[in-house]
C-alpha cells in the first residue's frame, strides 16, 4: 500500500519537476539548492493528502516557492561573507518562450531585491501567473503583490534584454571572443568590447578570479593582456560554445585541469559584459 502510495506521489510529480526546478532556480541561483528544494517539496508531496487537491501544478509552486523564501534568508547571509563577486551558478538551456529574458544580468539584479519581491516579479512578469494566484503563494494580498512587483520592475527595468541578439550571431561572437583572448589578439579583441564592458569573476575563494570587477574598456584590455601571457604558456581548451544563462558563451578546461564558463552579454553587436565562473563548487554539475 505505501508503495503504491509512493508511485503515484512519483507518477504526478515527476511531470511537474522541470518546471519546479525552473522556479527554483531562479529563485536562488543555485542549481543544488534548486534541486533540494524541490526534492523537500516531492516529500512534502507524498505525505500530503492528494485527494482534494485539484491542480497540483499550482498547489507545487506555492510549495517550492515558500521554501525558497526561507532559503533566501540562509543564502544573504552566505553571500555577505562571499569572497569576490557572486554569480548565479552556470545553466544551460533553451530558453522557454515565457522565460527567454531571464538572462544572467537579470538574475544579478534580482539579488538586489527582497525575496518577496523577487518572488512577485518572477511569478507574475515571469511565469504568468495572476495576482491571485502570487497572492495565495505569497501570503500577501493581491494589492501589496501589485506593489511588489512593481517595485522590482523598477529596480530590474534596465537589466532586461532589449535587443536579443540573434542566437548563431551571439555564438560566432562567443567563438571569436574565445580566439582573441587565448591567442593574445588585443586587436581582434578590442574589436569585440563596448566601451563601457565590465568582467566579472566568481572563484569563490577556491580559484583565483578577479577580487573586484574590471570596469570599462580599459580595465578589461589590461586584465586580457596579462591573462594572455598565461593562456600562452599553459593553454585553454574550448570544450564547446552554448547558451549560458541565456547569453552566448563557452565552455573551456583551463590550465589547472578545471572547467570554466564564460558568457557574453551582447548588445548592438558588441559584447558589454564578461561573466566567468570559477568557483567549483558552482561547475560541479557542469562535469
Amino acid at each position: 500500500m505505501e508503495r503504491g502510495t509512493q508511485m503515484d506521489a512519483a507518477a504526478s510529480f515527476d511531470p511537474l519537476r522541470p518546471r519546479l526546478i525552473r522556479v527554483a532556480y531562479r529563485m536562488l541561483g543555485s542549481v543544488a539548492d534548486a534541486d533540494d528544494v524541490v526534492q523537500d517539496a516531492f516529500l512534502r508531496w507524498m505525505g500530503t493528502d492528494r485527494t482534494d487537491i485539484r491542480e497540483p501544478e499550482a498547489f507545487l509552486r506555492r510549495t517550492v516557492t515558500r521554501l525558497c523564501l526561507d532559503q533566501l534568508k540562509s543564502a544573504r547571509v552566505r553571500r555577505e561573507t562571499y569572497v569576490g563577486p557572486w554569480l548565479p551558478e552556470p545553466l544551460f538551456e533553451q530558453a522557454d518562450e515565457d522565460e527567454e529574458d531571464v538572462t544572467l544580468p537579470l538574475m544579478l539584479a534580482l539579488e538586489r531585491l527582497s525575496p518577496l519581491e523577487r518572488a512577485a516579479f518572477l511569478l507574475h512578469d515571469v511565469f504568468g501567473l495572476g495576482f491571485e494566484e502570487v497572492a495565495v503563494t505569497i501570503q500577501r494580498d493581491p494589492a501589496a503583490c501589485r506593489q511588489l512587483a512593481a517595485r522590482a520592475r523598477t529596480h530590474v527595468r534596465d537589466a532586461r534584454p532589449r535587443f536579443q541578439v540573434e542566437k548563431q550571431r551571439g555564438m560566432d561572437i562567443a567563438t571569436a571572443f574565445f580566439a582573441a583572448s587565448r591567442s593574445g589578439d588585443m586587436t581582434g579583441l578590442g574589436a569585440l568590447l563596448a566601451a563601457d564592458v565590465s568582467l566579472h569573476s566568481d572563484g569563490g575563494g577556491k580559484r583565483p578570479a578577479t577580487v573586484r570587477p574590471a570596469l570599462g574598456f580599459g580595465q578589461v584590455m589590461q586584465l586580457h593582456r596579462a591573462l594572455a601571457v598565461n593562456f600562452r604558456k599553459h593553454g585553454s581548451t574550448l570544450l564547446r560554445t552554448c547558451l549560458i544563462n541565456g547569453l552566448p558563451g563557452f565552455v573551456t578546461r583551463e590550465a589547472d585541469g578545471e572547467v570554466q564558463t564564460t558568457a557574453l552579454d551582447i548588445a548592438d553587436g558588441m559584447v558589454r559584459a564578461i561573466y566567468i565562473m570559477r568557483n567549483p563548487d558552482k561547475l560541479r554539475h557542469v562535469h
